[in-house]
């Protein structure tokens, strides 16, 4: 496995996450780039997504915007309850060009980052399949998802979770 310091950025860029995301991202993100709601874990946010994506349905560009933008205004990897809202009202105001949507999957992104940690579960297949995403990294912090505080049937598959499980605990390395 690679420490995120060290895979190259034409790892992490796509269509969606460009090298002009990337840079205001960081300006952005107050926090350890590093850390716990830093870098690697938008990765596997995204790697989980697109996973749920292929079978859900949802939006692949909005999930991976999701992954990328839910976290970046956090204060503190903490409880920080208003993160989601704060990271929406980045996302309306991001810099000049750095993401491209449609207005209703800008809408469908907005309302993902804003309500993510309400424990929400009905919402638009898209949002449903972001905030799954992200439920199935809280190995990282030591907590199991559990089926019932999953949105889709795909993220509720047990070979899923411990897929996500495996991969979530070691958060400070990106593989699988």
């Amino acid at each position: 496995m690679q420490s995120i310091e060290r895979i190259p950025e034409s790892e992490i860029v796509s269509d969606v996450i460009t090298s002009t995301l990337l840079a205001a991202l960081r300006n952005a993100y107050d926090l350890d780039w590093n850390g716990i709601h830093g870098i690697a874990h938008w990765q596997r946010v995204r790697e989980n997504g697109l996973r749920l994506a292929a079978q859900t349905g949802a939006s692949p560009a909005v999930v991976e915007l999701f992954a990328f933008l839910h976290d970046i205004k956090r204060r503190n990897d903490g409880r920080d309850p208003d993160h989601g809202r704060r990271a929406a009202d980045w996302a309306r105001h991001a810099p000049n060009k750095v993401f491209r949507l449609d207005d209703k999957d800008f809408e469908l992104l907005l309302y993902a980052c804003e309500h993510h940690t309400e424990g929400l579960t009905l919402a638009d297949v898209t949002v449903q399949t972001c905030w799954d995403a992200d439920r199935l990294d809280l190995g990282r912090v030591g907590i199991i998802p559990t089926p019932p505080r999953l949105c889709t049937a795909a993220a509720r598959d047990a070979d899923v979770i411990a897929w996500a499980i495996r991969r979530s605990q070691n958060w400070q390395t990106v593989g699988r």
